[in-house]
């Protein structure tokens, strides 16, 4: 392979793999290849239904690649859809689940493989996907993201192995995401909205307590509430100008003791008035 050979293009690249394929191989040799060969062929048909090509097969991997992003994209929705299907029948422990991952970038291309990156990318997307899931990059996501019918879940920089650190989303369909997220977005929507419901009852809450102390300071007899005023000054004055010498109990302690004997002196008074008003009515 000569570098004047070498050729490169932009291009989507769709990488799957069977997630457990070992384990699945151990407990059922024949019944795995026979599950798989009929998971490539509806693969096979799906790729080349959205003008994607087959680029290699080995082991239980798929790798295809596409033009148009678009297509490679709702190629990897409907395969798992399609996959989906074909395990309504064997038991839980047996079915066949892929992950796939889909990158956009620039290959490599000798005849007819690809390597570089643009591979190197998706493979790693794959291996981070859920087992029924769809895993893409940010520059798939930038391209798609407003022409499908499908959502994305933001999953931040991921760091992966021998390439530069990749933004991934999880694709995710009719809400849920493709394969097992659905129970978990669910919960989170739940768990989002109780505790959207709790910060409301705590503002309410936080209102009504202060409006209750407002409404206890306004029925105070008005010595008391003024002295009350001025000795809370006091005390912020010595709070943020005295920390180390408390000087604000004596003047506090005198403006109280001043309230309290006002309000005992024209209290009585001032019911002795009431009275002999009564009376003269």
């Amino acid at each position: 392979m000569t570098d004047d050979k070498m050729k490169r293009r932009l291009t989507t690249v769709l990488c799957a793999d069977v997630h457990g394929y070992s384990r699945l191989m151990g407990a059922d040799e024949a019944g795995t290849l026979e599950a798989l060969r009929r998971c490539r062929t509806a693969i096979a048909g799906l790729v080349d239904r959205h003008d994607g090509r087959i680029v290699n097969t080995w082991g239980d991997a798929v790798i295809a690649e596409f033009a148009s992003v678009v297509e490679a994209v709702q190629c990897a929705v409907e395969i798992q859809q399609e996959v989906s299907s074909q395990n309504s029948g064997p038991p839980h422990a047996r079915q066949m689940r892929f992950r796939i991952g889909v990158n956009l970038g620039d290959v490599m291309v000798d005849g007819s493989d690809i390597f570089g990156d643009g591979v190197n990318i998706a493979a790693r997307l794959q291996e981070l996907a859920e087992p029924g899931g769809v895993m893409v990059s940010a520059s798939v996501y930038d391209q798609v993201h407003n022409k499908l019918s499908v959502g994305f879940d933001c999953l931040g920089q991921q760091q992966m192995k021998n390439v530069a650190p990749v933004t991934t989303y999880r694709v995710t369909v009719g809400g849920p995401a493709v394969g097992q997220g659905s129970g978990s977005s669910a919960a989170q929507a739940v768990a989002a909205s109780e505790a959207g419901a709790q910060r409301i009852r705590g503002r309410y809450e936080s209102s009504t307590w202060m409006s209750s102390i407002a409404d206890r300071f306004a029925a105070l007899p008005r010595p008391i509430a003024v002295m009350l005023t001025v000795s809370g000054f006091l005390i912020l004055i010595n709070v943020f100008t005295g920390l180390h010498r408390i000087w604000f109990h004596w003047p506090v302690a005198a403006l109280l003791f001043l309230g309290i004997m006002r309000t005992l002196r024209h209290g009585p008074a001032s019911d002795r008035d009431e009275g002999r008003r009564g009376t003269r009515d």
